[in-house]
């Protein structure tokens, strides 16, 4: 939200208050409390009929500092709360020298000179100054409609780039963008977002937090362009600032503390087919579609169905519609015996026709307005209510519809919608209800997910979801939404995957092919190499079928190369996945998380790293000319073995079957040996593809994880003159050894092969 009118004015109907003088400042070991007044403080007279403002500084984990601003203090705070995690009582150590106080805690000080106008500044250990909250940085604003609402403004340095706030569609760098982190169910291809995230990662090598779930308004550069402001309808603003010195770095301290997601069961990370949404399909259908898939020799892994697998205005009655699908028991288990897991499609809501509607009124599971009138409206489902997750008894009565979905065989759900949440309401626990509209996803995605681990155990559970908030990382896997079937989706369905993942997600996926629409020919075989070598990797759509048959032979032939590549990589893929559970760092990584110190890394959002050996440039035309940035080094090319030496722009043109797959100088790359399936037993004579440097001294570690994440094999290279000797540890099985462009050679134990 914009307060001021240029650089003198402010807005009509706008009062700023801003921190201006230190009157005291109050220490204790781990943070200090400072009050500030609005204006100059020349006599005791000055002191009357005039506000302070609080400031808290703070660290609730080593290397994150905690601000927290406030005017008034007695307003009552019904919550909800991020939860976050870290030692009880903080962390961090607080000195004072003089008129200067400040705050440490790991690599980062906070400093507050209460003998000049107030300014908070923030340094990194080697005392760099990374921001600062200057004067007309730290206000309360009142605005003519009686609103209250408080902000703070963080400096931008020459050159500095933003990234993150949730999954956005708009340009990567968000400089110069006004973002407001509120849930919309708005598509693709504009502003607003399903997953909003109050957290953005610099290029300076911090990141910021904002302590709050419900709206934030976010000003980049834009109503002042060198600073970030951030606001909330409040009396109190909290703030996290939290240390690198790398994007890598800043992202494992943020997920520390916001949660770091679950890993997913590795057959997740197959091919998932969609029934799609309004088509008509019944167990014919489904099973022409999978048996079309094996004929044409398409592993498949995940078959899913979509709303219609309830009957029409029921959604959701959690029971398959009897006049389609009269065996649901029989056909899961005939899915079954092809080797394939199930998911179905679910909301949140329960409409009005719905069987469960009458009995979740009586209980008390749904939303009620203040005059206690069950909340209601026509959209999506005809006199749909709002199931209300912040009741315990209504989240196990969820559960304990989903569970007999789970005993019939159904493996997960797509957790969809979440978004559309009212604010004229009243809450079972007394929330906020304009905390509670971006709050309800994570409510929403959590029990499903809970349910997922109790009854199938943990590391089986996975979600297909649409809507998230700051700490729905820990519930994967997310998708992209709604998009069209068109290149410039594509590409704007890449930028929202982009920004997601530098808000803490480690995984993310999207519609192959778009969703709305149906995609020409071009479009959907290129984004079958994209989905393919994405996170999670799904096939769907809106009013028709995406089965690779529907869009040609060469799609079908795409569709198969892709995918038996990906089982092929799924050691490597697998060992980034069990990374991003155990350190936040996410699988599909922006090249400037990649590559912090390459400038020209640092705008890209055409291309990413998958882990960090892979790069990936998704081509985005039909002839197939595609530009790639190669960061510094020799890269390989997977798929034909050219060899390039960056930094380098490149334009290259590729067919149907390729696109810029690269692998980085000294990676070494596990391969199944196994394509059929992503949860093959990876140690059954895998292979090692070796990528030495040219230089004479070279040595690397690879780990070969199990279908629970944990190491079960590792194999360590050493160059030895012109030689390359790997060993094993942890497997006594055969291994083969292939050196890229070069040797190969198979044994147990120890394998020495000529390095070039």
């Amino acid at each position: 939200m914009k307060f001021t009118d240029g650089f003198w004015l402010v807005r009509d109907g706008v009062q700023l208050s801003y921190a201006t003088e230190v009157r005291d400042v109050r220490v204790l070991s781990k943070r200090f409390t400072t009050h500030a007044s609005v204006k100059r403080v020349a006599h005791r007279g000055d002191t009357l009929n005039a506000p302070l403002i609080t400031t808290e500084c703070f660290s609730p984990a080593e290397g994150v500092i905690g601000v927290r601003v406030t005017h008034h203090a007695g307003k009552r705070r019904p919550g909800p709360d991020f939860a976050l995690t870290g030692p009880d009582g903080g962390t961090g150590e607080v000195r004072q020298q003089g008129p200067v106080t400040e705050l440490t805690s790991g690599p980062l000080t906070v400093r507050l000179d209460r003998s000049g106008p107030w300014t908070l500044t923030f340094h990194d250990a080697g005392g760099r100054e990374l921001t600062r909250a200057n004067a007309k940085s730290t206000a309360f604003a009142t605005t003519g409609d009686g609103a209250h609402h408080m902000l703070s403004r963080l400096s931008l340095g020459v050159g500095e780039q933003i990234y993150g706030l949730g999954e956005r569609f708009t340009p990567f760098v968000k400089n110069g963008q006004v973002v407001d982190v509120w849930q919309a169910d708005g598509g693709t291809s504009s502003e607003q977002a399903y997953k909003n995230i109050p957290f953005y990662l610099t290029s300076r090598g911090y990141g910021v937090f904002v302590n709050h779930p419900g709206k934030v308004s976010f000003e980049i550069g834009s109503e002042s362009v060198g600073q970030v402001q951030f606001s909330v309808e409040d009396q109190t603003l909290e703030y996290f600032v939290v240390a690198g010195p790398t994007p890598k770095d800043v992202l494992a301290r943020y997920t520390a503390l916001t949660g770091r997601p679950a890993l997913p069961p590795a057959w997740s990370f197959g091919l998932w087919l969609s029934t799609s949404f309004t088509t008509d399909y019944d167990e014919a259908t489904v099973t022409s579609f999978v048996d079309g898939m094996a004929e044409r020799g398409i592993p498949l892994s995940v078959f899913h169905f979509d709303c219609f697998w309830m009957r029409e205005y029921q959604w959701c009655d959690f029971a398959w519609d009897p006049d389609v699908f009269p065996d649901p028991e029989g056909m899961l288990a005939r899915l079954k015996d092809k080797g394939l897991r199930v998911s179905v499609w679910i909301n949140p809501y329960i409409g009005q026709k719905s069987p469960l509607f009458e009995e979740a009124a009586e209980r008390g599971h749904l939303v009620r307005r203040p005059n206690g009138d069950i909340w209601q409206w026509d959209l999506w489902q005809a006199g749909m209510a709002l199931v209300d997750f912040t009741s315990p008894e209504a989240r196990a009565w969820f559960q304990s519809k989903l569970k007999p979905l789970l005993d019939q065989g159904v493996d997960c759900f797509k957790t969809d919608f979440g978004e559309r949440i009212p604010t004229d309401v009243v809450w079972h626990d007394g929330s906020d209800p304009e905390r509670m509209h971006n709050y309800y996803s994570h409510l929403y995605n959590r029990t499903v997910f809970e349910l997922l681990e109790k009854e199938r155990g943990q590391g089986e559970a996975v979600v297909f979801a649409r809507s998230a908030t700051a700490g729905g990382q820990q519930f994967p896997v997310h998708w992209g939404g709604d998009c069209w079937s068109s290149f410039e989706a594509m590409a704007e369905s890449l930028r929202g995957g982009l920004s997601l993942s530098l808000s803490g997600f480690g995984f993310w996926s999207h519609d192959i092919g778009g969703f709305e629409g149906t995609p020409e020919p071009s479009v959907f075989k290129r984004w079958l190499a994209f989905g393919l070598l994405s996170s999670h990797s799904r096939l769907h759509g809106s009013s028709s079928y995406r089965v690779p048959w529907e869009f040609g032979e060469e799609a079908v032939d795409v569709a198969r190369r892709f995918t038996l590549l990906k089982h092929r990589l799924m050691p490597y893929l697998y060992g980034v996945a069990a990374e991003a559970h155990r350190t936040g760092v996410p699988m599909m990584r922006p090249m400037v998380l990649e590559f912090p110190g390459d400038p020209a890394c640092r705008p890209l959002d055409r291309q990413y790293m998958l882990g960090p050996d892979l790069l990936v440039a998704p081509v985005l035309t039909e002839d197939g000319e595609v530009e790639v940035y190669l960061p510094a080094g020799t890269w390989t090319h997977l798929l034909t073995g050219e060899r390039v030496s960056g930094p380098a722009w490149r334009t290259e043109r590729h067919g149907y079957d390729s696109l810029p797959l690269y692998v980085r100088e000294g990676a070494v790359l596990p391969l199944a040996a196994d394509d059929q399936r992503p949860d093959a037993d990876w140690l059954d004579r895998p292979t090692l593809l070796v990528h030495p440097p040219a230089s004479a001294a070279y040595t690397a570690e690879v780990i070969v994880p199990d279908l629970a994440g944990d190491p079960a094999a590792t194999f360590r290279v050493h160059r030895e003159g012109d030689t390359l000797r790997v060993t094993a540890a942890g497997t006594d099985r055969p291994f083969t050894v292939q050196v890229a462009g070069g040797a190969r050679a198979e044994g147990v134990g120890e394998v020495t092969v000529p390095a070039g």
